[in-house]
C-alpha cells in the first residue's frame, strides 16, 4: 500500500485533504468545516451537547481494529449519548493527535468510518482539530444534537413502580472483546499461528462495530413515548441501572431471566465457561439504550421486539437488587469499566 507521509501536507493540508469531500445533511448547519468555527441553528429547538475521548492502548488497539471501524465507532459512541436524551444527532467535530508513525493513507482509512456513520445516521461533520502525539492514536468527538423543548431525557426522572427497559441484547460486544484478547494473546506467544476467530462474526462485530438506537427514539417519537428517564450501556447494564437510581434517588428489582442475551453470544459465553448474566451485567460497550417508563405505555412497547422490561423501580429503602433464575435475591454492585481503576 502507498505510503504518503503527513508532514507533505502539513496540518491545514491534512484538514482540507482529509474534509475535501464533507457534505452537509442537515439544515441547522450553516457552515461547517473551513473557519474559525461552525455555526449552527437550530430553529428554536434545545441543543444537546456531549464528548467522548477515545485512548489507544485504553479504549482501543490497533492490533485487531481496523481504522476504518474505528472511526466508525468514534462517531457511534457519541450518538448513543445523544440519543440517550431522548435527542436527534445533527452534528459532530473530530479532533485527533496522532505520531509519525500514521500516514496519510492511514487517516483516510479512519476517516471512511468516520463519513460512513455521518452518512448513516444524517450527521453533519463541522469542525475539530489535529495535533501531533508522542505515541499512539486519540480521538476526542464533539457530538451534538437537537431536541424538541422539554422533551429531553435525563437519568433523574424515574418514579417509584416505574418498568425498568433495555433494548438489543447485552454482553455480545464483551464476549466480542474477550476473544480478540484472546488471539492477540496466542499470536504474540506463538510463532507462526494465526488468529481463530472461530466463524464469532456477530460478537466481533458488536465490539468492532457498534450502532447506535436512532430507531428506538423514532419508535418513541412516532408512539408519543417519553421515558422517564434513560442512560446507554458504554460501562455495563449494572453500573447504568445504578445510576438511574442514584440519580433519580430510588431502588429497583432486576429479573435476570429477563436480560437478553444473543444466543451465539450465551453459547461463545458457555463455552469460555463465562457467565453470560455476568457478561451482560458487567461487559459494557454494547451501546444499548436503559429506560424507565410509566405502566401505561406497556401496551405500546410490547409492540417493538427490540425492547425488553427487565424489571421495575421501587423505594429507595428497598435497594437495587436483582433476582436470579434460582430465587435468589443479590443486591446490585457495579464492576462494569472504571476509568481509572
Amino acid at each position: 500500500m502507498e505510503r504518503t507521509e503527513i508532514s507533505t501536507l502539513g496540518e491545514f493540508g491534512l484538514i482540507d485533504h482529509l474534509t475535501q469531500n464533507n457534505e452537509t445533511n442537515n439544515s441547522s448547519t450553516i457552515l461547517a468545516v473551513g473557519d474559525d468555527a461552525a455555526v449552527i441553528d437550530h430553529f428554536g429547538r434545545q441543543t444537546v451537547v456531549t464528548t467522548d475521548m477515545l485512548v489507544e492502548g485504553i479504549h482501543f488497539d490497533l492490533m485487531y481494529t481496523p481504522l476504518k471501524h474505528l472511526g466508525y465507532k468514534s462517531v457511534i459512541v457519541n450518538l448513543s449519548d445523544i440519543y440517550a436524551m431522548n435527542a436527534s444527532p445533527t452534528q459532530i467535530t473530530m479532533s485527533m493527535a496522532f505520531s509519525n508513525r500514521f500516514s496519510i493513507e492511514a487517516l483516510e482509512e479512519f476517516y471512511e468510518g468516520v463519513y460512513a456513520a455521518c452518512d448513516k445516521y444524517g450527521v453533519d461533520l463541522i469542525g475539530g482539530d489535529t495535533t501531533t502525539s508522542q505515541k499512539g492514536f486519540i480521538i476526542s468527538v464533539t457530538a451534538i444534537g437537537e431536541v424538541a423543548p422539554g422533551k429531553y431525557v435525563t437519568r433523574s426522572g424515574a418514579k417509584d413502580g416505574n418498568l425498568l427497559c433495555v433494548t438489543g441484547d447485552l454482553g455480545s460486544a464483551f464476549l466480542g472483546l474477550t476473544l480478540l484478547e484472546r488471539e492477540k494473546k496466542v499470536f504474540l506467544e506463538t510463532k507462526g499461528v494465526q488468529p481463530d476467530l472461530e466463524n464469532q462474526d456477530y460478537i466481533i462485530g458488536r465490539m468492532l462495530k457498534p450502532e447506535a438506537r436512532k430507531d428506538i427514539i423514532e419508535f418513541f417519537a412516532a408512539n408519543e413515548i417519553i421515558p422517564t428517564s434513560m442512560i446507554d450501556v458504554s460501562d455495563g447494564l449494572s453500573s447504568e441501572i445504578l445510576h438511574i437510581c442514584k440519580q433519580s434517588n430510588l431502588g429497583c428489582v432486576l429479573y435476570e431471566e429477563k436480560i437478553p442475551v444473543n444466543d451465539l453470544a450465551r453459547q461463545f459465553a458457555y463455552k469460555l465457561e463465562l457467565d453470560p448474566t455476568a457478561c451482560a451485567l458487567s461487559g459494557g460497550e454494547d451501546y444499548e439504550l436503559v429506560f424507565t417508563l410509566d405502566p401505561g405505555v406497556y401496551d405500546k412497547i410490547i409492540l417493538n421486539e427490540q425492547i425488553s422490561v427487565i424489571g421495575y423501580m421501587t423505594g429507595l429503602a428497598e435497594g437495587a437488587n436483582i433476582l436470579t433464575k434460582g430465587g435468589n435475591k443479590h443486591i446490585i454492585t457495579a464492576q462494569g469499566w472504571n476509568a481509572f481503576g
